[in-house]
């Protein structure tokens, strides 16, 4: 403070808050205005809402909120929605707390889980609130960390349930990404905890984020210089790429490929190299594929790229070799852990989620200490965990989404470069995208400058949720509770603007209605007739489509394992023999999973068979055939190729469409039509487009109305659904809970109600410990590419007839869910099944993992999924025969990488 009124504004601010003051001296840095603004708000009593750019220290608020949780003698709990960051927060807690003050509890750990601060994930708290836990005693704060996940389609409705569950007398902390519609947001907390929740938006990067595109060796700024032009450099390097582009098109020279572009993508060692030289290191370079963050290290080493001195070589190598020194030896060969450690020495690490934890957590720590100096990363060290960087570099602008290669959102692209700037440290940030073939520099411009990045609600109500909230309160009162969603707020908001739009296309009928009036009669009903003409049509036209897939289907049906077939139509038409005929594969019809001549094992969709399909021949399928193994597909592939040899295969006449069928009501109206007075009318076709623009605004309007309806109690209405499919089930009764209700209170899987079904119905009983958790990952395991995944490997007979069981039984639910119009149950997966068994016996990890052609970080995440739920199962069960085999199960699933728990310290 410089002039004597500065000084005397502080002291007056320190006695009106003095938990503020006090706070403020723990930091050798001053406050930023908004975090000053947010911390008064919270020492006030109220709850607030910060939104802020990733690395703006927008944190700060919620370790206010632990300062003053332990200056007046209450409680704090610190959510977070992964458990890394919940590690990272404990370590910070305990350093400046100490550890008596301070516990965690995630689904890993529970340490000291009475303390005054006690960091957790989100659905811990969740589960604490419906278990009615006596933690919750004296507690006067939470902190909800990155509460934007609240968006996530599969998790975010557990941060409504507790905001709307928490007592008021709680303050709520939210701490959130810089989103577009903060303020809906704010107003919805408002609303719901019945206080005043403040929200403060800071949209200014606390380390100014300067954005370039590297073209060859030469890095361009994106803007003009001070100002939000695109640079006219770049503009002209993309005007001579499309020019040279058209130039080019043809054959290309003998002995060489026609390079796309005139200007050259720079080589990730050019990328390295470039940065180094500028000084924009340490960097993470985001590739969106495993593979290529693999091969991008991969290059950097046999480049004999090196980054680091030999003083940080030394501190690297020991931080690496006690960090990993719990991991057995033939474990760190199949892990590649001297690659890896080779890589970290020189300062370059690979970051994605198919690393074993271990490995992450190590190149979190180096690089946070600043001794890593390069990161070849997927998208996910964008989220959550605290690692900036002082330059971000996109690799390209599309990322696969799981089902197409798409092009990534203002959103993400705010959310990658974010990483860029440490606050303290750099004087500015760097993002850097690498040029392409085809780049546009205003695409990435509208990137860099746009800030849209709404909070859409994706809550709804399980069974889970539905009898743990009339267990509590009863039916009437959670249909009440659940009304209080964001989902609802934001769908009762978008009633408002869509009755608005309906008005408008009330007066824009009656203006097309008066243009399409005709002298010599009602034109309106001379264009309906018309359009049923063309709706009868359509229709008859999708009948014989339909009568065509039948025949189609009828043909797949009948397909076995060992037939030939020749695929008429797709990619992989030809000659293939069929390894799983997929009839239960799909509703939408079979999906056979084939292996073609060219050794390719696909699963096909009904797309492929444009015609029905005639078995040619047959062959036996060895019992050893694995189709994830390259030798097992090649000697197959042989062996079709053989059999189909001096076979006519080829079909000898196309396959001809039903010719059309005459509808005699078309006819009829055709009739009346050509006899109605406005069919002779010379302005006949100017009259029927205004008629046509009717018809289209009206059936628009009426599914406007139809939404309205729809949309008013939407999630009340879908509760109520949940609810008759519990009371037809037998979990519910009314307002009371059945006994097996109260065992569905303990399931919080994603599938809860058929885990609870497999326990009622005793599925799982005559299974040991090895063949229960088999049995019980097909509740847990997703297949990364579902459609190309080959048939289940099931250890035993016992674990195939369960998982049949557990299929079946999951149809009958699903069924169950469409008579009562739900959709939240799938068909369990055992692709997994397998592994766990072998792991459960104690094969090694070499084993496991070359058998599942499994990266060893998703090996370590399915294994902790899958033994969360069977400690769900252990506790849902009662006393008996089931939890003890649950928790044999859980012993044998705990070793080896696996068993491995980390707290950063």
């Amino acid at each position: 403070m410089t002039t004597p009124a500065e000084k005397y504004a502080k002291s007056r601010s320190d006695q009106q808050y003095p938990l503020l003051a006090s706070f403020r001296d723990l930091y050798s840095f001053g406050l930023d205005g908004f975090q000053i603004e947010a911390c008064k708000v919270v020492e006030d009593g109220h709850g607030v809402l910060v939104a802020a750019p990733t690395g703006s220290g927008k944190t700060l608020v919620g370790e206010f909120a632990v300062h003053m949780a332990l200056a007046t003698g209450r409680k704090c709990f610190y959510t977070t929605p992964i458990k890394a960051l919940s590690n990272q927060k404990f370590s910070d807690f305990v350093d400046r707390y100490g550890p008596d003050n301070v516990g965690l509890l995630t689904g890993d750990n529970t340490i000291n889980g009475e303390a005054p601060i006690v960091v957790m994930t989100t659905e811990v708290l969740r589960n604490m609130l419906y278990a009615g836990s006596s933690t919750l005693t004296g507690l006067g704060f939470v902190v909800m960390d990155e509460v934007h996940y609240l968006a996530d389609r599969n998790r975010g409705a557990v941060w409504e349930e507790v905001i709307i569950h928490l007592p008021e007398s709680v303050s709520v902390i939210s701490l959130s990404a810089t989103v577009s519609n903060a303020e809906e947001f704010g107003a919805w907390m408002t609303e719901v905890r019945g206080d005043d929740t403040v929200t403060i938006v800071e949209e200014r990067r606390p380390v100014p984020l300067h954005q370039h595109v590297l073209v060859g060796r030469k890095l361009f700024p994106l803007f003009e210089s001070g100002g939000t032009e695109v640079n006219r450099a770049l503009e002209r390097i993309a005007r001579e790429d499309w020019q040279y582009s058209r130039m080019s098109k043809g054959r290309p020279k003998k002995g060489g490929h026609r390079p796309r572009s005139r200007h050259r993508t720079p080589g990730r060692i050019e990328l390295v190299e470039r940065l180094d030289a500028e000084g924009l290191l340490p960097a993470i370079t985001f590739v969106f594929s495993r593979a290529g963050c693999a091969a991008a290290v991969q290059q950097c080493l046999d480049a004999r790229l090196s980054l680091t001195t030999s003083e940080e070589q030394a501190e690297i190598g020991a931080v690496v070799d006690a960090a990993c020194s719990h991991l057995p030896d033939v474990d760190l060969e199949v892990l590649g852990y001297h690659e890896f450690r080779e890589a970290l020495v020189r300062g370059i690490a690979a970051h994605h989620a198919g690393m074993l934890p271990t490995f992450k957590e190590v190149v979190e720590v180096l690089f946070s200490q600043g001794l890593v100096k390069m990161i070849f990363a997927t998208e996910t060290l964008a989220l959550g965990i605290n690692m900036p960087a002082r330059s971000v570099v996109i690799e390209k602008l599309s990322k696969w989404n799981g089902e197409t290669h798409a092009n990534i959102t203002p959103g993400e692209y705010t959310q990658l470069t974010g990483r860029a700037g440490r606050r303290g440290i750099d004087i500015e940030g760097h993002g850097v995208v690498l040029w392409q073939p085809g780049l546009d520099p205003k695409q990435v411009a509208g990137l860099a400058s746009t800030r849209t990045y709404p909070l859409n609600s994706s809550f709804h109500p399980s069974y889970n949720m539905a009898v743990n909230l009339v267990g509590q309160v009863g039916r009437t009162t959670a249909r009440e509770l659940l009304e209080q969603s964001f989902a609802q707020f934001q769908a009762d908001r978008a009633v408002v603007g869509m009755a608005r739009q309906i008005r408008k296309a009330d007066d824009a009928l009656d203006g097309y209605r008066e243009s399409a009036q005709c002298h010599l009669g009602d034109f309106m009903e001379y264009a309906a007739i018309r359009r049923e003409i063309s709706d009868l049509e359509s229709s008859g036209a999708r009948e014989r489509r339909s009568a065509d897939r039948e025949v189609v289907i009828e043909s797949l049906v009948g397909l076995k394992p060992g037939d030939i077939i020749n695929v008429p139509a797709g990619r992989w038409a030809g000659i293939a023999v069929v390894l799983d005929p997929g009839t239960h594969a799909d509703r939408e019809g079979p999906r056979p999973m084939v292996l073609t001549a060219n050794r390719h094992a696909r699963r096909l969709a009904m797309v492929d068979f444009p015609t029905p399909v005639n078995v040619i021949t047959r062959i036996r399928i060895p019992k050893s055939f694995n189709a994830r193994n390259p030798q097992s597909r090649r000697d197959l592939a042989s062996s079709l190729r053989n059999h189909a040899e001096g076979v006519s295969w080829k079909p000898k006449t196309a396959y001809r469409e039903h010719a059309p069928r005459k509808d005699p009501r078309v006819d009829a109206l055709r009739e009346k039509m050509r006899n109605h007075p406005c069919h002779e009318c010379p302005d006949r076709e100017s009259h029927a487009r205004w008629a046509e623009r009717y018809q289209k605004l009206e059936r628009d309007t009426q599914n406007q109305r139809n939404r309205i309806e729809q949309r008013t109690n939407t999630v009340a209405r879908q509760f109520d659904r949940v609810c008759e499919v519990l009371d037809v089930l037998g979990y519910l009764d009314g307002d009371e809970v059945t006994d097996d209700g109260k065992k569905l209170q303990r399931v919080y899987s994603e599938l809860d109600l058929l885990v609870s079904e497999c326990i009622r119905e005793g599925v799982w009983k005559d299974l040991d410990a090895s063949e229960l958790a088999a049995a019980i990952s097909g509740l847990t395991y997703e297949s990364r590419n579902a459609e190309d995944a080959p048939a289940p490997r099931f250890p035993t007979r016992k674990v195939r007839e369960v998982a049949e069981s557990m299929s079946s039984l999951g149809s009958e639910l699903e069924r169950l869910e469409r008579e009562h119009r739900l959709k939240f149950l799938h068909q369990p997966d055992f692709g997994f099944a397998h592994a766990v068994w072998q792991w459960s016996m104690g094969a090694s990890l070499d084993d496991v993992l070359t058998d599942m052609e499994l990266a060893a970080g998703d090996f370590v995440r399915a294994m902790k999924q899958l033994i969360d739920v069977v400690a769900q199962v252990a506790d849902a069960s009662g006393s008996g025969p089931l939890r003890k085999t649950a928790r044999e199960a859980l012993d044998l699933l705990r070793h080896g990488v696996v068993s491995y728990t980390s707290i950063t310290s």
